[in-house]
């Protein structure tokens, strides 16, 4: 019998190791690429977190001396874009990357190589934005940019001749990542479903993934058009912002708002996705009202496109164009209190186990209440007219997107950790750790509220000590070190967990959906045999059924659920049947491609020269990409 021999390219032959440092630099299985996410958003988290300690600690007094203008300006600016970019997005990225091919039955993402590309860049782009610091100083522009203050070259006295070039070209690398792994994750979730997983048999947190994914495919070019004429404004002198030589500067706000409203649900819906399975399996209901729930989702997404301009409502766009957005912004608020009205009704009436998961899962709802109805006072224009450009503002938008989506993410790791590391965290620390950020969360933003009504601006570094906002600022000051505190307890339960935090077997929380169906951490192939859907909640009809009386009975394993399927043990027990699993080898060219655009962006401040250089290793990393071996 005839034998095929494949010759192996050692110029483009795939790693062999799948272990050790190398192992995680040249993965792309998507379990280890969410885990990679998910450690690194946390470590920016931390920068950032010391970044607004920074910010309060200048506040904390008046005429505070911790830092200058220059400083503050650099501080606020990249504590903003951190937590934004580096922080929320990353961490349901993570979610994303380790939980979609689980929950969908899948073994990996459409396009693996891609999804390790994108975590590089990721890195790469948030690595050259904290670079700035070292080299003559980071973006002081503000997270939102606005020109024609981000297009000039000189603060004040103090030049600061790329600070946002910095700003620009950081934003697109990771602009990049996230496109590259939007369109990698849409295409997975349409085409990789398991046998039997309708659209309408997905969980829900699929489908906020899957709206998610949508609004970065479409959202993301737009202020990448807006980042590239800031920069041809800064490097080649043109003038799409500069309004003495013809230019715009409205046309920024107007591009950089089409964008940022959406990217407002770009970083929440993914955790009302998993406030969406938490508060069923803690319930032992199922979620009240699933397809309205879905539709809301997506509707937000859509709706959220036409919503940029209420952040403009004080730009002179004049009564007409202020009425439309005030409307539509009343509009956007009907999706979202339809999600709360379903996440009340499904805790309603259930045995409820208030273990940390379900704490957070509740904190989101109620904090992103309070931050919702905040935003509701923003559609109304005169009232706007008051707040706009107050700390009335700032404690709006942390109530969205801390007591919002960092809630909710938190809720969502205690919940998944025990399937990523197969030891759960300490419930008793997880309170802690809950009521610590809880109280800490409203110590200090709630009296943003307070002095954004007596007249606080934002943005600024000081404030005289006769305008009455000392105690409040001193308050919310302590607030911050609370949350930081609770912070260090979560980092104390995760440390002392790897060897001491229970071991959590495959279905720890009673769940419903796919992915508890396997082990805990799950195989690298994820199941052994592809899961065969018949229902939403699929697991739960499998371990549960009604007997007469309409109470649900646990279904002895081997036994019939009630439609003649019989149930088995969870798939990718030991490990056994996963003889013959095709999966994708690893590579060097992902994070050798990612490497290149830095060098890139740092050819476009210091030298065209350079750029040359991060090309030739962009390309180089693509042209192995396409030469490589399929696999070994």
């Amino acid at each position: 019998m005839a034998t095929a021999t494949v010759t192996r390219q050692p110029l483009f032959s795939r790693p062999r190791s799948h272990r050790g440092v190398w192992s995680w630099i040249t993965t792309v299985d998507h379990k280890r690429i969410g885990v990679l996410y998910g450690f690194t958003a946390f470590g920016f988290f931390l920068v950032g977190g010391l970044e607004a300690l920074l910010i309060r600690a200048q506040l904390a007094r008046p005429n505070g001396h911790v830092l200058n203008a220059n400083q503050y300006d650099q501080v606020f600016t990249m504590h903003g874009l951190t937590m934004i970019f580096l922080v929320v997005m990353p961490l349901s990225a993570a979610f994303f990357n380790y939980l979609i091919p689980l929950m969908i039955g899948a073994r990996d993402v459409a396009f693996p190589r891609l999804n390790a590309f994108s975590y590089w860049v990721f890195l790469f782009g948030g690595l050259f934005l904290y670079s700035s610091f070292l080299l003559g100083g980071a973006p002081n522009g503000g997270w939102f940019g606005y020109a024609p203050l981000s297009v000039q070259k000189v603060t004040g006295s103090v030049p600061f001749l790329h600070n946002m070039d910095y700003y620009a070209i950081g934003l697109i690398i990771l602009g990049i990542a996230s496109t590259v792994s939007a369109v990698n994750l849409v295409v997975t979730i349409i085409n990789m479903r398991a046998p039997g997983m309708s659209f309408f048999r997905m969980p829900v947190f699929i489908w906020m993934a899957l709206v998610v994914q949508l609004l970065l495919v479409f959202a993301l070019p737009i202020v990448t058009v807006a980042l590239f004429l800031l920069l041809f404004d800064r490097i080649l002198g043109t003038s799409f912002y500069i309004a003495s030589n013809g230019g715009d500067p409205i046309l920024w706000q107007h591009l950089f708002w089409l964008f940022g409203h959406p990217e407002v649900y770009i970083l929440v819906l993914p955790a009302m996705g998993i406030v969406s399975e938490i508060l069923p399996t803690f319930s032992r209901k199922p979620l009240f009202g699933y397809p309205v729930v879905v539709l809301s989702g997506i509707a937000i997404g859509f709706m959220g496109f036409g919503v940029w301009a209420h952040h403009m409502f004080a730009a002179g766009l004049g009564p007409v164009a202020n009425s439309a957005f005030a409307v539509s912004t009343m509009f956007i608020a009907v999706p979202t209190g339809v999600k709360i009205f379903n996440w009340l009704a499904t805790m309603w009436g259930g045995r409820l186990r208030f273990d940390a998961p379900l704490l957070f899962s509740i904190g989101f709802v109620t904090m992103f209440v309070i931050g919702g109805l905040s935003g509701v006072t923003h559609a109304l224009v005169p009232h706007d007219y008051q707040q706009t450009d107050t700390y009335y503002v700032v404690a709006h938008f942390h109530y969205v997107l801390f007591g919002g989506a960092i809630f909710g993410l938190f809720g969502g790791i205690y919940y998944w950790w025990p399937k990523i590391f197969g030891r759960k965290l300490s419930n008793r620390l997880g309170k802690w750790h809950f009521w610590l950020m809880l109280i800490g969360f409203n110590v200090t933003f709630g009296p943003f509220h307070i002095l954004g009504l007596q007249g606080m601006p934002r943005r600024i570094y000081t404030y005289p000590a006769n305008m009455g906002w000392d105690f409040w600022n001193m308050v919310s000051t302590v607030g911050s070190f609370m949350i930081a505190g609770s912070i260090l307890v979560f980092m104390y339960n995760a440390w002392h967990s790897r060897k001491h935090g229970e071991i959590a077997g495959n279905d720890p929380w009673d769940a419903r959906t796919i992915e508890w169906m396997t082990t805990s951490p799950p195989p690298e192939h994820n199941f052994d045999e592809i899961p065969v859907v018949h229902a939403l909640d699929d697991f739960w009809h499998k371990k549960y059924v009604e007997d007469k009386s309409g109470k649900l009975v646990p279904v002895p394993a081997g036994g019939s659920n009630g439609d003649g399927e019989h149930t088995t043990e969870a798939h990718g027990e030991g490990h056994g049947g996963a003889h013959g699993i095709h999966l994708p080898s690893p590579s060097y060219m992902p994070v050798l491609a990612g490497l290149g655009l830095p060098i890139i962006g740092y050819g476009l401040i210091y030298g065209y020269y350079i750029s040359i250089v991060g090309g030739l290793i962009l390309l180089g990393g693509l042209y192995g990409w396409a030469f490589e071996p399929g696999t070994e």
